[in-house]
């Protein structure tokens, strides 16, 4: 369910709204607020929410913009709420993208014809976690473990589908399949309530770092004959790499694959939204990159096309013919 919009703002639960807003001279400009969503409050898609909206909310008294992020279930839950108008912009991995555009997958047969993409933010391998007294060295070792799956409609639980249908597991071949969402994950592992999980996030990531510091859980790297059919099987993964030392009682680095992080928006959405938008990022890059460390070798040419399945919104395109990148 979506949190109420600019509650800490406005006291109270408000639909996307137009306010006249006095300005100097006497004359009067439109307000529009805009939503965010992104996926569980320790993860790296809140803070691009929360980075992206700081830069937009910078020129609101310019643009008449006001942006709120919103914590959601994650990548699938903001493509649906983007489609049925819930919210305006979303997060979400390039893998979700591409299957709602394409109608594959958990979009068979339902085409998103309207979805459009931004830009691509971070990477985000696929990180697998286990509780340092399991005894874990690799994936097949949590078999018969108590594992978490992750909570429906976040793009996580579907590429963690697909990895069990390469290894011909099903959710049975746990002893306990939990469905917990990003936030919760970590310190059920340390709880001992589960052995592990698998979680598809940029990195650092806090929720990554809060249990290999505070219960001294390790990384398992993703690496066989599974993984080798996805990379085949699937052209928006890639192999990724997890440096060793970026996390506590981890010194060594852990081999995986991921996708990467992108923002998407509805067709619907305004021409001039969208645009300022990409400018309010992309005229202050520098701030925008230091505002987290998953930031910091982003690169604006390479934004504007990896992971990106679903047609530019005319908004972006714009701009970025503007810069010369396009």
């Amino acid at each position: 369910m979506l949190q109420p919009r600019f509650v800490l703002a406005f006291g109270g639960a408000l639909a996307a709204m137009v306010v006249l807003t006095p300005m100097p001279g006497g004359g009067q400009t439109q307000q529009k607020f805009i939503s965010i969503g992104t996926g569980g409050v320790t993860g790296v898609y809140y803070a691009v929410g929360g980075a992206v909206c700081r830069q937009v909310n910078k020129d609101r008294a310019k643009t008449g913009i006001r942006c709120a992020v919103e914590s959601t279930g994650g990548s699938l839950f903001n493509v649906n709420a983007i489609k049925s108008g819930e919210l305006d912009f979303g997060m979400t991995q390039s893998d979700v993208q591409y299957n709602a555009v394409k109608g594959l997958q958990q979009f068979k047969d339902k085409v998103d014809s309207e979805l459009r993409a931004v830009y691509a933010v971070h990477p985000e391998p696929f990180t697998v976690l286990a509780r340092k007294e399991a005894s874990i060295n690799k994936f097949e070792d949590f078999k018969g473990k108590r594992f978490n799956v992750s909570n429906p409609g976040s793009g996580t639980r579907v590429s963690m589908q697909q990895l069990l249908e390469e290894l011909k597991w099903t959710m049975n071949d746990f002893a306990l399949a939990t469905e917990l969402n990003a936030d919760e994950q970590g310190p059920a592992l340390c709880d001992n309530k589960i052995d592990g999980f698998y979680y598809g996030v940029g990195h650092p990531s806090a929720a990554i770092q809060d249990p290999t510091t505070t219960c001294g859980a390790r990384l398992v790297s993703l690496t066989g004959p599974a993984i080798n059919a996805l990379l085949k099987k699937y052209p928006y993964y890639s192999v990724a790499t997890i440096p060793g030392g970026m996390y506590a009682n981890n010194p060594t680095p852990a081999t995986t694959y991921g996708v990467m992080a992108t923002l998407v928006v509805s067709a619907k959405q305004p021409d001039d939204v969208v645009y300022h938008l990409v400018k309010a990022t992309f005229d202050n890059f520098d701030e925008f990159k230091q505002l987290h460390p998953a930031f910091a070798n982003l690169d604006p040419k390479a934004m504007i096309k990896a992971g990106l399945s679903a047609p530019l919104h005319p908004g972006a395109l714009k701009y970025y013919k503007e810069k010369g990148w396009l």
